[in-house]
């Protein structure tokens, strides 16, 4: 039987291996960003609050040793708006803004007193009270009404009772963090990809030489046994595996080239006394006068004769099961054997009261051992003599089906006994009612699955047994072409 095998491709191995180490080398890498880009904002949201504690701090201090008069707001003021030229994040060449901090400071009522920043700082009075900011030391961060990005507030409470707070807005943060993340997320693509392509070129490599050992394993035919998978010279598994299956292949080689030889010797040692008994007899034969000697003679050469061919049968069956049924092929026509056997056949169905006809559409041409084919053929047609009552009729149909010829057997009889049924093909399974030896299924599946084909057996709908058989034109088992090992 032929053996396909899987051209590289989009389903090849080396495709899902390098998908699932790039699946799991990109998700390794991502926890590893997680990671890092939460220790990363942590680090960077630590040192904005020491920033501003520190700031809020000296804020706190400046305005308890500011007299409380027409300069006070002056000098905090001031003081606030140097701040601005410390942001923490801040791009070198960025313009100095109050966009960025603004710092507030309430009275003991909580009501506004001091405001430096963009706008009139009511809105960032509300987004604190709202966050209900009362620790010290304690950044929180607060949301101010039209403001796209929060602040990070800190609180410092002076000895009049009034409180400070200063503002920093996370943009600068966000910007950092987003520019990183988006760097990482390109090293990060990039190192997948090529972490993909070294893993897929290699894996393509590594299963490139599996897949010559494949091919070269499913060319190998039951007439090829001398052929060999291709080795390498590196000691690894895969070199390891073309050995085994080197060593492997010696050893069935080795038993086929035994059991050819016991078969050959077998078949010779029966052989020859039988024909030497059966010629004997013929001799005898023709001297006897006595008709009922005659007969007697008559009745044991048949017997021989059926002695001989459950012989071959045995032997050809008994090959076939090791896989190890030899063939001769040679291109002949089809049509031509049928029409040739139906008109062997015709008469002695005839004189059984039988009838056979053939249906076919011409000429068709395939490669293939005709003598085995021959002997199958006739032995279908034999148990149609054998089992089929007077009065029957046999339809043999012959056709083309894509690259493969059907041949179907049909009669009209009894049909196959149901006991037997699902063990049609084995060896010395018979009806209760047969003569036989049970090897001619048998021997016609051997037949067919040397050649690479199948054969079914059933009952038909109306009654009557069915055979259909299936014969590839070109192909043998192993994917070798017969008509090529015809020409060898």
């Amino acid at each position: 039987m032929s053996s396909e095998t899987v051209r590289p491709g989009i389903r090849s191995a080396a495709w899902r291996i390098s998908l699932w180490a790039t699946l799991a080398f990109a998700c390794g890498t991502m926890l590893v960003f997680v990671h890092l880009d939460r220790f990363v904002a942590s680090d960077i949201q630590r040192r904005n609050d020491a920033w501003l504690v520190g700031e809020a701090e000296t804020l706190g201090d400046v305005a308890e040793r500011t007299p409380n008069d027409s300069v006070y707001d002056l000098v905090v003021s001031e003081v606030a708006e140097l701040a601005t030229h410390e942001v923490p994040n801040k791009l070198p060449n960025e313009p100095v803004s109050n966009e960025s901090v603004f710092f507030l400071q309430t009275g003991k009522d909580g009501s506004l007193k001091l405001w430096v920043g963009q706008g009139d700082g009511r809105a960032n009075l509300q987004a604190i009270r709202r966050a209900g900011i009362v620790e010290e030391d304690h950044p929180q961060d607060i949301r101010v009404d039209g403001s796209p990005v929060p602040f990070r507030v800190a609180m410092n409470i002076i000895q009049d009772g009034s409180q400070i707070f200063l503002g920093l807005s996370e943009r600068d943060q966000l910007r950092v963090l987003g520019n990183l993340r988006l760097r990482f997320f390109l090293l990060w693509l990039a190192v997948v990809m090529l972490g993909f392509a070294i893993v897929f070129l290699t894996t393509r490599r590594m299963l490139s030489h599996v897949q010559r050992i494949s091919e070269a394993a499913s060319r190998i035919g039951h007439a090829e046994l001398n052929r060999r998978v291709p080795t390498s010279d590196r000691n690894d598994e895969i070199a390891h595996l073309a050995l085994t299956l080197n060593r492997m292949l010696d050893r069935i080689e080795s038993s086929v080239h035994q059991l050819h030889t016991i078969t050959d010797s077998l078949a010779h040692d029966l052989r020859s006394p039988l024909t030497a008994i059966r010629g004997k007899m013929e001799a005898s034969l023709s001297t006897i006068h006595d008709g009922d000697q005659a007969e007697a003679i008559v009745s044991a050469i048949e017997e021989l004769d059926r002695l001989a061919d459950f012989l071959n049968k045995s032997l050809d069956v008994a090959e076939a099961k090791a896989d190890a049924l030899r063939l001769s092929p040679s291109e002949f026509d089809l049509h031509e054997l049928l029409q040739a056997m139906v008109e062997l056949y015709e008469p002695s169905m005839s004189e059984r009261g039988l009838q056979i006809r053939l249906q076919s559409g011409g000429s068709l041409k395939m490669a293939g051992d005709s003598a085995l084919l021959h002997r199958m053929i006739a032995n279908l047609f034999d148990n149609e003599l054998k089992h089929l009552q007077p009065g029957r009729s046999v339809t043999v149909r012959l056709k083309k089906a894509e690259n493969a010829a059907t041949l179907v057997f049909e009669d009209n009889g009894a049909g196959f006994d149901a006991e037997i049924l699902s063990d049609l093909f084995v060896r010395r399974v018979k009806g209760k009612g047969s003569s036989g030896h049970g090897l001619g299924l048998a021997f016609a599946d051997a037949v067919v699955r040397a050649h690479g084909g199948s054969i079914t057996a059933c009952n038909a709908e109306g009654g009557g047994a069915r055979i259909v058989i299936s014969l590839p034109l070109t192909r043998v088992a192993g994917g070798r072409s017969l008509a090529a090992a015809g020409s060898m």
